[in-house]
C-alpha cells in the first residue's frame, strides 16, 4: 500500500477534533506540582501557586471546548479550598501512622505510602469534579491509579481520616460514599451491581458508614448497600446487601489439606 494512502486512511479516522493527548501529560505535571506545593518543605508555596494558576489556565482552555464554559474562573475558588484540603490530608496521614504498626513516622507515610498518595490525589481532584471541570479530575486520579494501582473515582464522597493500607487493587466507584475513620485494605472493591449507561445519574455504589474496617479482597456492590457503622468486613467477602451497625461479616472457605503419604 502506498504511504500516501496509509496516511489518508489514518487521518480520516482521526475524527475527534478535541482529542489532544497533551491534556494528559499537562494534567500529570499539574498534579505532581500541586502535590509538591502542599507537602514538600523545600518547595516555595507562593511561586508554585502562581505557576499552578498559569498551568490551570492552559488546561482549562484545552478541556473546556463547549461554548460559554466558565472553566477558567474556577481557579480562584479552588485556590481558597487548598488549605482545607490539606487539613483533611494531614488527618489521613495521621490516621495511617496511628493505625499501621509498620509506619515509623508520619513523614514515611507522606513519602512512601501509595494509599496516602491515592487519597491525596483523590481529594485534590474531587473539588475540581464538584465544579464540573471536564476531564482533568479523572486524569488526576488516573495519575494515582497508574502509580499505585488504586482507582478512586473523583466523584466519590470520602470523609475524614481515611486509611487505605497497601492500596494495590482498591477500586472505589463514582457514587460511593465513605464516612469518617474508615479503614480499607488491598484489593477491596466498592462497585456497582451492573454496568449500564442508563444508570449514569443514579447512585450505583455502596455507602460505608463511620468506623468501618474492610479487609483484603472484599467486594461490596450496589447503590442501596449500606455497611453500618463500627462494622468489620472480613477478607474475600462478597456483599450485595446492607448490614446493620456493629456487624462482623466473614467468609469461611472450605479448605482441604491432604497429608503426604507416610513412608
Amino acid at each position: 500500500m502506498e504511504l500516501e494512502k496509509i496516511i489518508s486512511q489514518i487521518e480520516e479516522q482521526k475524527n475527534l477534533p478535541n482529542l489532544n493527548l497533551s491534556i494528559k501529560s499537562k494534567t500529570e505535571a499539574f498534579t505532581h506540582k500541586l502535590f509538591y506545593t502542599l507537602f514538600d518543605k523545600q518547595t516555595p508555596v507562593k511561586d508554585n501557586l502562581m505557576e499552578l494558576g498559569m498551568d490551570f489556565e492552559v488546561l482549562a482552555k484545552l478541556v473546556c471546548w463547549e461554548p460559554g464554559s466558565p472553566c477558567q474562573d474556577i481557579w480562584k475558588d479552588y485556590l481558597e479550598m487548598l488549605p482545607g484540603i490539606l487539613e483533611k490530608l494531614n488527618l489521613d496521614a495521621q490516621a495511617i501512622a496511628k493505625n499501621d504498626p509498620a509506619a515509623n513516622s508520619v513523614e514515611e507515610v507522606y513519602l512512601s505510602y501509595p494509599g496516602f498518595y491515592a487519597i491525596a490525589t483523590y481529594r485534590l481532584s474531587h473539588e475540581l469534579y464538584k465544579f464540573g471541570l471536564p476531564l482533568v479530575p479523572r486524569l488526576m486520579t488516573e495519575c494515582a491509579h497508574s502509580t499505585t494501582g488504586t482507582d478512586i473515582n473523583p466523584g466519590a464522597k470520602i470523609g475524614n481520616s481515611f486509611f487505605i493500607d497497601h492500596a494495590t487493587g482498591v477500586v472505589i466507584g463514582e457514587t460511593a460514599v465513605i464516612k469518617d475513620n474508615v479503614k480499607i485494605y488491598q484489593g477491596v472493591t466498592l462497585g456497582a451491581l451492573t454496568v449500564n449507561r442508563t444508570l449514569r445519574n443514579v447512585k450505583r455504589h455502596p455507602t460505608i458508614e463511620s468506623n468501618v474496617t474492610i479487609y483484603a479482597n472484599a467486594t461490596i456492590l450496589g447503590g442501596e448497600t449500606v455497611i453500618g457503622e463500627n462494622s468489620v468486613i472480613g477478607g474475600n467477602v462478597w456483599l450485595t446487601k446492607s448490614v446493620p451497625k456493629n456487624s462482623m461479616v466473614s467468609h469461611t472457605p472450605q479448605i482441604s489439606i491432604k497429608n503426604a503419604a507416610h513412608k
